[in-house]
Protein backbone atom coordinates (compact mmCIF):
# COMPACT_ATOMS: atom_id res chain seq x y z
CA UNK A 1 0.00 0.00 0.00
CA UNK A 2 1.34 3.44 -0.96
CA UNK A 3 1.97 5.96 1.80
CA UNK A 4 3.33 9.50 1.83
CA UNK A 5 4.58 12.01 4.34
CA UNK A 6 2.77 15.32 4.69
CA UNK A 7 5.81 17.05 3.15
CA UNK A 8 5.67 14.79 0.08
CA UNK A 9 2.00 15.59 -0.36
CA UNK A 10 2.60 19.31 -0.01
CA UNK A 11 5.41 19.11 -2.56
CA UNK A 12 2.79 17.80 -4.97
CA UNK A 13 0.12 20.37 -4.12
CA UNK A 14 2.42 23.37 -3.50
CA UNK A 15 0.19 24.79 -0.79
CA UNK A 16 0.95 26.46 2.55
CA UNK A 17 1.77 23.81 5.15
CA UNK A 18 0.66 24.70 8.69
CA UNK A 19 1.62 22.40 11.55
CA UNK A 20 3.16 18.98 11.10
CA UNK A 21 2.42 15.29 11.49
CA UNK A 22 4.79 12.35 11.71
CA UNK A 23 2.02 9.99 10.61
CA UNK A 24 2.41 8.43 7.17
CA UNK A 25 -0.68 9.12 5.06
CA UNK A 26 -2.21 6.02 3.44
CA UNK A 27 -5.24 7.52 1.75
CA UNK A 28 -7.97 10.19 1.71
CA UNK A 29 -11.25 9.95 3.63
CA UNK A 30 -14.26 12.00 4.75
CA UNK A 31 -13.82 14.05 7.92
CA UNK A 32 -16.19 11.97 10.04
CA UNK A 33 -14.87 8.58 8.84
CA UNK A 34 -11.14 9.32 8.74
CA UNK A 35 -8.57 7.42 10.81
CA UNK A 36 -5.19 8.75 11.91
CA UNK A 37 -3.53 7.57 8.67
CA UNK A 38 -5.93 9.55 6.47
CA UNK A 39 -5.94 12.99 4.90
CA UNK A 40 -9.24 14.80 4.51
CA UNK A 41 -10.43 18.15 3.14
CA UNK A 42 -12.43 21.15 4.34
CA UNK A 43 -13.97 23.19 1.56
CA UNK A 44 -16.48 25.35 3.47
CA UNK A 45 -17.26 26.68 6.93
CA UNK A 46 -19.99 24.09 7.56
CA UNK A 47 -17.35 21.34 7.86
CA UNK A 48 -14.90 23.10 10.19
CA UNK A 49 -16.79 21.84 13.26
CA UNK A 50 -15.97 18.23 12.32
CA UNK A 51 -12.21 18.82 12.27
CA UNK A 52 -11.85 18.91 16.06
CA UNK A 53 -13.31 15.42 16.53
CA UNK A 54 -11.96 13.91 13.31
CA UNK A 55 -9.12 11.40 13.65
CA UNK A 56 -7.53 12.53 10.36
CA UNK A 57 -3.89 13.51 10.70
CA UNK A 58 -4.06 16.10 7.92
CA UNK A 59 -6.53 18.18 5.94
CA UNK A 60 -6.61 20.21 2.76
CA UNK A 61 -8.27 23.54 3.59
CA UNK A 62 -9.47 26.45 1.49
CA UNK A 63 -7.19 29.38 2.30
CA UNK A 64 -10.20 31.58 3.11
CA UNK A 65 -11.05 29.43 6.15
CA UNK A 66 -9.66 29.71 9.67
CA UNK A 67 -8.62 26.25 10.85
CA UNK A 68 -6.00 25.30 13.45
CA UNK A 69 -4.08 22.04 12.88
CA UNK A 70 -3.75 20.77 16.46
CA UNK A 71 -1.18 18.43 17.99
CA UNK A 72 0.66 16.12 15.56
CA UNK A 73 -1.72 17.27 12.82
CA UNK A 74 -1.23 19.39 9.75
CA UNK A 75 -3.29 21.42 7.34
CA UNK A 76 -2.39 22.47 3.82
CA UNK A 77 -3.98 25.77 2.81
CA UNK A 78 -4.90 26.02 -0.85
CA UNK A 79 -6.94 28.21 -3.13
CA UNK A 80 -9.27 25.30 -3.95
CA UNK A 81 -9.21 22.30 -1.61
CA UNK A 82 -11.69 20.43 -3.83
CA UNK A 83 -9.37 20.48 -6.84
CA UNK A 84 -6.41 19.63 -4.65
CA UNK A 85 -8.26 16.60 -3.30
CA UNK A 86 -8.68 15.43 -6.91
CA UNK A 87 -4.88 15.23 -7.14
CA UNK A 88 -4.76 13.24 -3.89
CA UNK A 89 -7.41 10.83 -5.16
CA UNK A 90 -5.38 10.36 -8.33
CA UNK A 91 -2.30 9.67 -6.21
CA UNK A 92 -4.04 6.82 -4.39
CA UNK A 93 -6.17 5.62 -7.32
CA UNK A 94 -5.97 1.79 -7.63
CA UNK A 95 -4.93 0.47 -11.06
CA UNK A 96 -7.62 -0.48 -13.59
CA UNK A 97 -8.43 -4.18 -14.16
CA UNK A 98 -5.65 -5.90 -16.09
CA UNK A 99 -5.92 -7.79 -19.38
CA UNK A 100 -4.13 -11.14 -19.40
CA UNK A 101 -4.08 -11.00 -23.20
CA UNK A 102 -4.54 -7.93 -25.39
CA UNK A 103 -7.21 -9.62 -27.55
CA UNK A 104 -9.30 -12.24 -25.74
CA UNK A 105 -9.91 -15.48 -27.63
CA UNK A 106 -13.70 -15.11 -27.31
CA UNK A 107 -13.80 -11.64 -28.90
CA UNK A 108 -15.42 -11.53 -32.36
CA UNK A 109 -13.65 -9.05 -34.63
CA UNK A 110 -14.70 -8.65 -38.26
CA UNK A 111 -11.90 -9.15 -40.77
CA UNK A 112 -12.38 -5.63 -42.15
CA UNK A 113 -12.00 -3.94 -38.75
CA UNK A 114 -8.82 -1.90 -38.22
CA UNK A 115 -7.14 -1.55 -34.85
CA UNK A 116 -4.33 0.78 -33.86
CA UNK A 117 -1.35 -0.07 -31.70
CA UNK A 118 -1.95 -1.16 -28.11
CA UNK A 119 -5.68 -1.86 -28.34
CA UNK A 120 -7.12 -4.22 -25.73
CA UNK A 121 -10.28 -6.21 -26.42
CA UNK A 122 -11.93 -8.13 -23.56
CA UNK A 123 -13.91 -11.36 -23.49
CA UNK A 124 -17.09 -11.62 -25.59
CA UNK A 125 -16.64 -8.26 -27.30
CA UNK A 126 -17.98 -7.71 -30.80
CA UNK A 127 -16.25 -5.41 -33.28
CA UNK A 128 -18.18 -5.10 -36.53
CA UNK A 129 -17.53 -4.51 -40.21
CA UNK A 130 -15.25 -1.60 -41.13
CA UNK A 131 -14.89 -0.43 -37.53
CA UNK A 132 -11.76 1.66 -36.92
CA UNK A 133 -10.18 1.72 -33.46
CA UNK A 134 -7.38 4.20 -32.78
CA UNK A 135 -4.25 3.55 -30.77
CA UNK A 136 -4.69 2.40 -27.17
CA UNK A 137 -8.47 1.86 -27.30
CA UNK A 138 -9.69 -0.37 -24.45
CA UNK A 139 -12.88 -2.42 -24.71
CA UNK A 140 -13.71 -4.22 -21.48
CA UNK A 141 -15.65 -7.54 -21.67
CA UNK A 142 -19.07 -7.64 -23.35
CA UNK A 143 -18.80 -4.44 -25.38
CA UNK A 144 -20.40 -4.26 -28.86
CA UNK A 145 -19.15 -1.88 -31.55
CA UNK A 146 -21.26 -2.04 -34.68
CA UNK A 147 -20.38 -1.45 -38.33
CA UNK A 148 -18.63 1.62 -39.73
CA UNK A 149 -17.95 3.14 -36.32
CA UNK A 150 -14.75 5.07 -35.62
CA UNK A 151 -13.22 5.42 -32.15
CA UNK A 152 -10.27 7.71 -31.45
CA UNK A 153 -7.06 7.08 -29.54
CA UNK A 154 -7.06 6.05 -25.86
CA UNK A 155 -10.83 5.86 -25.47
CA UNK A 156 -12.02 3.43 -22.78
CA UNK A 157 -15.34 1.58 -23.09
CA UNK A 158 -16.61 -0.33 -20.07
CA UNK A 159 -18.61 -3.55 -20.05
CA UNK A 160 -22.13 -3.71 -21.40
CA UNK A 161 -21.82 -0.62 -23.58
CA UNK A 162 -23.28 -0.76 -27.08
CA UNK A 163 -22.10 1.64 -29.78
CA UNK A 164 -24.33 1.38 -32.81
CA UNK A 165 -23.43 1.64 -36.47
CA UNK A 166 -21.87 4.74 -38.04
CA UNK A 167 -20.99 6.41 -34.75
CA UNK A 168 -17.98 8.73 -34.72
CA UNK A 169 -16.23 8.80 -31.34
CA UNK A 170 -13.29 11.04 -30.44
CA UNK A 171 -10.13 10.34 -28.48
CA UNK A 172 -9.61 10.05 -24.70
CA UNK A 173 -13.30 9.40 -24.02
CA UNK A 174 -14.66 7.23 -21.20
CA UNK A 175 -17.95 5.35 -21.50
CA UNK A 176 -19.00 3.65 -18.28
CA UNK A 177 -21.02 0.43 -17.98
CA UNK A 178 -24.14 -0.09 -20.09
CA UNK A 179 -23.97 3.15 -22.05
CA UNK A 180 -26.04 3.20 -25.25
CA UNK A 181 -24.69 5.23 -28.16
CA UNK A 182 -26.59 5.52 -31.42
CA UNK A 183 -29.84 3.70 -30.68
CA UNK A 184 -32.88 4.84 -32.70
CA UNK A 185 -34.24 8.26 -31.86
CA UNK A 186 -37.78 8.25 -30.52
CA UNK A 187 -39.91 9.20 -33.53
CA UNK A 188 -43.52 8.16 -34.22
CA UNK A 189 -46.54 9.70 -35.93
CA UNK A 190 -50.20 8.57 -35.98
CA UNK A 191 -51.03 6.48 -39.05
CA UNK A 192 -53.42 7.79 -41.70
CA UNK A 193 -56.17 5.43 -40.60
CA UNK A 194 -55.78 6.45 -36.98
CA UNK A 195 -55.31 2.86 -35.85
CA UNK A 196 -51.67 2.86 -34.92
CA UNK A 197 -48.34 4.62 -34.96
CA UNK A 198 -45.86 4.93 -37.82
CA UNK A 199 -42.20 4.64 -36.84
CA UNK A 200 -40.09 7.42 -38.34
CA UNK A 201 -36.76 6.04 -39.60
CA UNK A 202 -33.72 7.46 -37.87
CA UNK A 203 -30.98 7.42 -40.49
CA UNK A 204 -28.42 9.81 -38.93
CA UNK A 205 -25.62 9.04 -36.51
CA UNK A 206 -23.92 10.19 -33.32
CA UNK A 207 -20.76 12.31 -33.28
CA UNK A 208 -18.89 12.57 -29.96
CA UNK A 209 -15.87 14.82 -29.49
CA UNK A 210 -12.67 14.34 -27.51
CA UNK A 211 -12.35 13.93 -23.72
CA UNK A 212 -16.07 13.18 -23.27
CA UNK A 213 -17.14 11.07 -20.29
CA UNK A 214 -20.56 9.39 -20.18
CA UNK A 215 -21.89 7.73 -17.02
CA UNK A 216 -23.45 4.31 -16.55
CA UNK A 217 -26.83 3.56 -18.18
CA UNK A 218 -26.97 6.83 -20.11
CA UNK A 219 -28.27 7.02 -23.69
CA UNK A 220 -27.32 9.16 -26.66
CA UNK A 221 -29.74 8.53 -29.55
CA UNK A 222 -28.78 8.83 -33.18
CA UNK A 223 -30.27 11.58 -35.30
CA UNK A 224 -33.30 11.34 -37.58
CA UNK A 225 -30.96 12.77 -40.19
CA UNK A 226 -27.58 14.50 -39.85
CA UNK A 227 -26.01 13.94 -36.38
CA UNK A 228 -26.58 14.06 -32.67
CA UNK A 229 -23.45 15.89 -31.48
CA UNK A 230 -21.68 15.88 -28.11
CA UNK A 231 -18.91 18.50 -28.01
CA UNK A 232 -15.38 18.17 -26.68
CA UNK A 233 -15.02 17.87 -22.92
CA UNK A 234 -18.68 17.23 -22.06
CA UNK A 235 -19.31 15.29 -18.85
CA UNK A 236 -22.52 13.26 -18.67
CA UNK A 237 -23.66 11.63 -15.42
CA UNK A 238 -25.46 8.30 -14.96
CA UNK A 239 -29.02 7.75 -16.21
CA UNK A 240 -29.05 10.70 -18.61
CA UNK A 241 -31.12 10.78 -21.82
CA UNK A 242 -29.94 12.75 -24.85
CA UNK A 243 -32.45 12.46 -27.67
CA UNK A 244 -32.08 12.56 -31.45
CA UNK A 245 -30.55 15.61 -33.14
CA UNK A 246 -29.45 17.26 -29.90
CA UNK A 247 -26.30 19.37 -30.11
CA UNK A 248 -24.11 19.97 -27.06
CA UNK A 249 -21.30 22.53 -27.21
CA UNK A 250 -17.97 22.20 -25.45
CA UNK A 251 -17.65 21.26 -21.77
CA UNK A 252 -21.33 20.91 -20.93
CA UNK A 253 -22.29 19.10 -17.72
CA UNK A 254 -25.46 17.04 -17.29
CA UNK A 255 -26.19 15.59 -13.84
CA UNK A 256 -27.99 12.29 -13.18
CA UNK A 257 -31.54 11.65 -14.42
CA UNK A 258 -31.62 14.81 -16.51
CA UNK A 259 -32.85 14.63 -20.07
CA UNK A 260 -32.96 16.44 -23.39
CA UNK A 261 -35.85 15.95 -25.78
CA UNK A 262 -35.23 15.97 -29.52
CA UNK A 263 -33.30 18.78 -31.23
CA UNK A 264 -32.25 20.62 -28.07
CA UNK A 265 -29.16 22.79 -28.46
CA UNK A 266 -26.82 23.56 -25.56
CA UNK A 267 -24.12 26.19 -25.95
CA UNK A 268 -20.66 25.88 -24.42
CA UNK A 269 -20.34 25.30 -20.68
CA UNK A 270 -24.02 24.72 -19.95
CA UNK A 271 -24.79 23.04 -16.61
CA UNK A 272 -27.95 20.92 -16.32
CA UNK A 273 -28.85 19.92 -12.76
CA UNK A 274 -30.05 16.48 -11.70
CA UNK A 275 -33.55 15.53 -12.78
CA UNK A 276 -33.96 18.58 -15.03
CA UNK A 277 -35.75 18.13 -18.35
CA UNK A 278 -35.62 20.31 -21.46
CA UNK A 279 -38.36 20.49 -24.08
CA UNK A 280 -37.67 19.66 -27.71
CA UNK A 281 -36.35 22.33 -30.09
CA UNK A 282 -35.17 24.49 -27.17
CA UNK A 283 -31.89 26.43 -27.17
CA UNK A 284 -29.86 26.97 -24.01
CA UNK A 285 -27.21 29.70 -24.31
CA UNK A 286 -23.56 29.29 -23.40
CA UNK A 287 -22.79 29.42 -19.68
CA UNK A 288 -26.41 28.95 -18.63
CA UNK A 289 -27.38 26.87 -15.59
CA UNK A 290 -30.54 24.76 -15.32
CA UNK A 291 -31.42 24.08 -11.69
CA UNK A 292 -32.05 20.52 -10.54
CA UNK A 293 -35.57 19.24 -11.11
CA UNK A 294 -36.47 22.10 -13.44
CA UNK A 295 -38.63 21.80 -16.52
CA UNK A 296 -37.46 24.05 -19.35
CA UNK A 297 -40.07 24.89 -22.01
CA UNK A 298 -38.56 28.08 -23.47
CA UNK A 299 -35.15 29.19 -24.69
CA UNK A 300 -32.66 30.25 -22.01
CA UNK A 301 -30.22 33.08 -22.64
CA UNK A 302 -26.43 32.89 -22.27
CA UNK A 303 -25.29 32.97 -18.65
CA UNK A 304 -28.82 32.82 -17.29
CA UNK A 305 -29.79 30.62 -14.33
CA UNK A 306 -33.30 29.16 -14.32
CA UNK A 307 -35.22 27.19 -11.70
CA UNK A 308 -38.60 25.59 -11.24
CA UNK A 309 -41.30 23.87 -13.22
CA UNK A 310 -41.84 25.51 -15.63
CA UNK A 311 -38.38 27.02 -15.34
CA UNK A 312 -38.02 30.78 -14.87
CA UNK A 313 -35.21 33.17 -14.06
CA UNK A 314 -33.84 32.03 -10.71
CA UNK A 315 -34.38 35.42 -9.00
CA UNK A 316 -38.02 35.56 -10.07
CA UNK A 317 -38.64 31.97 -9.04
CA UNK A 318 -37.06 32.48 -5.61
CA UNK A 319 -39.29 35.54 -5.05
CA UNK A 320 -42.33 33.43 -5.95
CA UNK A 321 -41.31 30.71 -3.51
CA UNK A 322 -40.89 33.29 -0.72
CA UNK A 323 -44.32 34.79 -1.52
CA UNK A 324 -45.95 31.37 -1.45
CA UNK A 325 -44.44 30.60 1.97
CA UNK A 326 -45.84 33.87 3.30
CA UNK A 327 -49.29 32.96 1.95
CA UNK A 328 -49.17 29.59 3.67
CA UNK A 329 -48.21 31.21 6.99
CA UNK A 330 -51.18 33.58 6.74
Amino acid sequence: MASYSIQEINDLLKGELVGNTTQQIEGPEQLQNAKNNHITFIGSTKYIKYWETSQACAALVNDTLSVEPGENRAIIKLKNADLAMAKILELFNPPAPEFETEIHATAVIHETAKMGDGCKIGANCYVGKNVVLGNGVVLYPNVSIFDHTTIGDNTVVWSGTVIRERSDIGSHCIFHTNVSIGADGFGYRPSDDGRGMVKIPQIGNVVIGHYVEIGANSCVDRAKFSSTIIGDGCKIDNLVQIAHNCILGRSCIMAGQSGLAGSVTLGDGVIVGGGAVIKDHTTIGSGATIGGGSGVINDVGPGQTVLGYPAQDSRDMLKQWVAMRKLVKK
